[in-house]
């Protein structure tokens, strides 16, 4: 059975996917100098896998028949994901994904909790697959913080 607090949560996390890939590919593209590199490939990288979570999320509204939203339902909420003026500043595109992965992990625990309670073993099932990707992604660049000179 499902309720409308998975369906808003299934909504909220493809729009916070869809607007992570943009801001992982901007970043990705911007950021120069010899230390962005691998940080560069690992956003690219990502990238992908966001927008697979995105069509995930997407599949799984249209099989509770609802729709996923389009850009008219579109708000920008990740703000510490911009671009930096200085596109050298990877310290800061680290710390916006930091951000970013965590405002996931939350939302994807929430979206677990709701399913459990509702009996929804299939978009159980989609939330901690899609958790565990997170989760990773945050190990990853909580690594990237620690080597990343602070100059």
């Amino acid at each position: 059975m499902t309720t409308d607090e998975i369906t808003d949560l299934l909504t909220e996390a493809y729009i916070d996917e869809l607007e992570t890939v943009m801001n992982y590919l901007t970043n990705a593209i911007v950021l120069d100098g010899v230390h962005a590199e691998e940080v560069k490939e690992s956003l690219e990288d990502d990238v992908q896998e966001e927008l697979e979570h995105a069509r995930r999320l997407g599949n799984r509204l249209k099989q509770l028949e609802e729709s996923p939203p389009g850009s008219a339902a579109f708000e920008a909420s990740q703000s510490s994901l911009q671009p930096p003026e200085d596109t050298t500043d990877v310290q800061s595109v680290i710390e916006g994904v930091l951000e970013a992965e965590d405002e996931a992990i939350e939302t994807y625990r929430a979206l677990h909790e709701a399913a459990s309670e509702a009996n929804d073993p299939v978009t159980e099932d989609v939330a901690v697959s899609i958790l565990s990707d997170e989760e990773a992604h945050r190990t990853e660049f909580r690594g990237f913080q620690k080597e990343f000179p602070t100059d």
